[in-house]
This record gives C-alpha cells, sequence and structure tokens, in this order.
C-alpha cells in the first residue's frame, strides 16, 4: 500500500475533527487535532532529513519544543497540543486545537 502524502493525511484528520466537534465530542476533536499535528511535524522534520517513523503523533510534536528557528506562535501551538486534559477530561486552558493545527501547518509548510 502505497503511503499517502500528507495533506491528504491531514485534511482527513481535520475533516474528522470538525465532524466529532459537530456531534458534540470535543475530545475525540482534540484527538484527531493531536494527530493532524503530528502529521505536520513529521512532514517539517522530513524536509529536515530528520526520520521520526516510530514516533507517535505527541513524541512529534514534543520534537518542535525546541527546535531552532520556528516562526513566532509555534511554541505556544506546541504547549496547547502537549497539554493534558483534567479528571474531568476537558483541556485546562482556552484553546482551539483544530484551528492550531492548521494555522501550524500553515506556519511550518507554507501551505
Amino acid at each position: 500500500m502505497q503511503r499517502q502524502d500528507w495533506q491528504t493525511r491531514f485534511a482527513r484528520e481535520i475533516k474528522m475533527a470538525d465532524k466529532a466537534r459537530t456531534e458534540g465530542n470535543e475530545g475525540k476533536a482534540r484527538v484527531c487535532a493531536r494527530r493532524a499535528a503530528g502529521i505536520v511535524a513529521d512532514e517539517y522534520m522530513k524536509r529536515r532529513c530528520v526520520s521520526t517513523p516510530n514516533m507517535t503523533a505527541y513524541e512529534r510534536v514534543k520534537l518542535l519544543q525546541n527546535w531552532p528557528d520556528l516562526p513566532e506562535g509555534v511554541d505556544a501551538v506546541v504547549a496547547h497540543m502537549t497539554t493534558r486534559v483534567n479528571d474531568r477530561y476537558e483541556l485546562p486552558i482556552d484553546a482551539d486545537l483544530v484551528a492550531e493545527a492548521q494555522w501550524l501547518a500553515a506556519a511550518l509548510l507554507d501551505e
């Protein structure tokens, strides 16, 4: 099976996130947004000859945490993407991870 390009995989995750949100499942929307951000981080690293085949989306996003010369705002998005939910399964910050995953793609991959 041929591996799909990052744009197709990213768009699929964003579509699933939007659907989950429409259905009132914010937790699933966050999961999809984080996977989408992981796809972006993976592609960003590939373009810099860094291979991340055995890493999770979370681990890929964390790689960006200390990466040099990132556009302004990426550090905040990485922090949001890696923030754990509270004991009520709510994100303890005011952030739209779906919108931030889309912003991250534009900021890092110029798409």
